[in-house]
C-alpha cells in the first residue's frame, strides 16, 4: 500500500525505493528500478484483480 500511495502522490521512484525497500537508488539504480517496477505492478494487480482470488471468486467485483 505504501508503494501505491507514493506512486499516487507522485513521489519519485528513487525516493520510494530507498524508503520502502532500503535500496539506495543513486548507488544501485540497476537493482532499484526493476524492483520498484515489479513490486508496483504486482501491487496494482493485487488491488485490481488478485484480491478476487483471495475471495474465491473467478473475477473481480463490478465497480
Amino acid at each position: 500500500m505504501r508503494l501505491l500511495d507514493s506512486d499516487d502522490e507522485g513521489i519519485d521512484w528513487r525516493v520510494s525505493a530507498t524508503r520502502i525497500f532500503g535500496i539506495n537508488a543513486a548507488v544501485e539504480p540497476d537493482r532499484a528500478k526493476p524492483m520498484y517496477d515489479s513490486h508496483l505492478a504486482r501491487a496494482r494487480w493485487m488491488t485490481e484483480i488478485g484480491y478476487a482470488h483471495l475471495l474465491g471468486r473467478d473475477r473481480p467485483l463490478e465497480p
